[in-house]
């Protein structure tokens, strides 16, 4: 009886999520971007939770969904401020009515071409600096704006990505920021490794040393990151926590132990458009919904009704798909549901998401803030 309730319930499941498909392709065609606002919902609330009970602010980072509407609802759900990673997307999310922003990236193009200025006569900004030049244009900026900003200097411990490499070099800039009238020191802002959370506590400890004979305090100390998660609160000292994939998660954050595929909020529904031979097949999603970025991953994404289903190749409007290890193979029209590696550049491909709620088109979320170089 019991198996006979689940089948049942398995059956009225799949017949639910193909009209939902179908849904999908007649009002919006394919390739489509997804989310699952349920997961969403759970998501936003337990990034949440694990700052909170690590005694953090949350600054999610904006850069996954670009949307000043999901931005709105993690700020409602507690966030006390947002990360850009550009200039412009602090444009569209100021808009929005969102104030506090830290902008996570040395933005020189942006501040020599008179949109910080600008930006800065509207709200006052946080952004980071690794090196005098951006300090100098950062002050010129402020200068302009009659507003000084703050800057909160990067450090690099290991990841070899921005940021100074040395404590020396963190204290030597925020001398600066404390003898320039246009500049206002914040923070330090950190990305460890997922081992190099110590070195990350001796790098802070003896900055903050120097900081301390120049009569520094810094009120910024954040770390950053999704896969960090893990180590959430290990900083010392450390105030906020900037993530951003974790609104959505993706196969990347399945790999690094951070998400399931129940965490994964977004999906590109893709049809299968050819079957050149009977082990592949072809989908009208290529390099221009999935990006050519792999993460590092085998292939590029997981497709959910064909798990052993590998999409091997990218053209520009084609996603190429050896089927030779699926048990059922997949027909020319069949839609696919796939959970992108890299979730954040396929986010910026898209001008809208689809918002579902089980399996029920709900809404229409525009991404606003795609595609900003600047």
């Amino acid at each position: 009886m019991e198996w006979s309730l689940f089948a049942k319930a398995e059956k009225e499941s799949m017949l639910e999520n193909e009209k939902l498909k179908q849904d999908i392709i007649q009002k919006f065609g394919t390739p489509c971007a997804v989310i699952d606002l349920d997961i969403v919902d759970r998501n936003i609330a337990h990034l949440q939770a694990l700052c909170d009970n690590a005694k953090l602010a949350n600054r999610p980072h904006i850069k996954t969904h670009k949307s000043p509407l999901l931005a709105l609802r993690q700020m409602e759900a507690g966030a006390t401020g947002i990360t850009c990673q550009k200039l412009g997307e602090a444009e569209v999310m100021v808009r929005a009515g969102i104030k506090d922003i830290l902008i996570a990236t040395n933005i020189i193009g942006a501040a020599k071409s008179g949109k910080l200025a600008a930006l800065l006569r509207d709200v006052s900004l946080k952004v980071c600096a690794d090196n005098p030049t951006s300090l100098n244009v950062y002050a010129e900026a402020g200068r302009a704006a009659g507003r000084p900003v703050t800057v909160v200097i990067e450090c690099d411990t290991g990841q070899k990505r921005a940021g100074v490499a040395t404590p020396n070099e963190a204290v030597a800039l925020a001398k600066i920021v404390q003898h320039d009238p246009w500049l206002e020191f914040g923070g330090l802002m950190f990305y460890p490794p997922l081992d190099g959370w110590l070195a990350t506590q001796e790098f802070f400890d003896t900055t903050q040393a120097g900081l301390s004979s120049l009569s520094l305090v810094p009120k910024i100390i954040s770390t950053g990151g999704t896969p960090n998660l893990k180590n959430l609160g290990l900083l010392d000292g450390a105030t906020e926590h900037r993530s951003g994939t974790s609104i959505f998660n993706d196969r990347m954050m399945m790999a690094a132990g951070v998400a399931n595929i129940e965490d994964c909020a977004l999906t590109v529904y893709t049809s299968v458009v050819s079957r050149a031979e009977d082990t592949r097949g072809i989908l009208d999603a290529g390099s221009k919904t999935f990006t050519p970025d792999t993460g590092g991953l085998d292939g590029f994404g997981l497709v959910l009704e064909h798990p052993k289903a590998r999409i091997y190749k990218m053209a520009e409007e084609h996603g190429f798909i050896d089927i030779s290890n699926c048990e059922s193979r997949p027909s020319i029209g069949d839609i696919l549901r796939v959970v992108p590696n890299h979730v954040c550049v396929v986010v910026n491909m898209f001008d809208q998401l689809v918002a579902v709620r089980g399996n029920h088109i709900v809404d229409v979320i525009p991404v606003d803030a795609r595609g900003r170089l600047v």
